[in-house]
């Protein structure tokens, strides 16, 4: 009976180390993102506008997320709820450099 509680024991060990090597690789897998002084994202324009109006719309604080170490702003709600659902689609290569 230890042998196998000790066996679990490594197993579970070694699926947590595991884990954390996943999420490490996934994190630094993105890239930085060029921010402001503030912390925003692309000087404020709301990326999603690029890809659906196809021009440069500036965001407000109104619709604004936090993701990747930077502030993003957006026009509307449903730029705001595109971007939410799917960042890397609409975040700049490069991280925006």
């Amino acid at each position: 009976m230890r042998k196998k509680t000790l066996n679990i024991k490594s197993v579970l060990h070694s699926v947590t180390i595991l884990i954390a090597i996943v999420t490490a690789a996934y994190a630094s897998s993105l890239p930085k993102i060029n921010v402001n002084s503030q912390g925003i994202a692309i000087e404020g324009y709301d990326t999603v506008a690029y890809f659906t109006i196809g021009k440069p719309v500036m965001g407000v604080e109104k619709f604004s997320y936090q993701w990747n170490g930077a502030t993003w702003l957006f026009s509307s709600a449903e730029h705001l709820n595109l971007f939410k659902n799917a960042p890397e689609k609409y975040s700049p290569q490069y991280g925006g450099y």
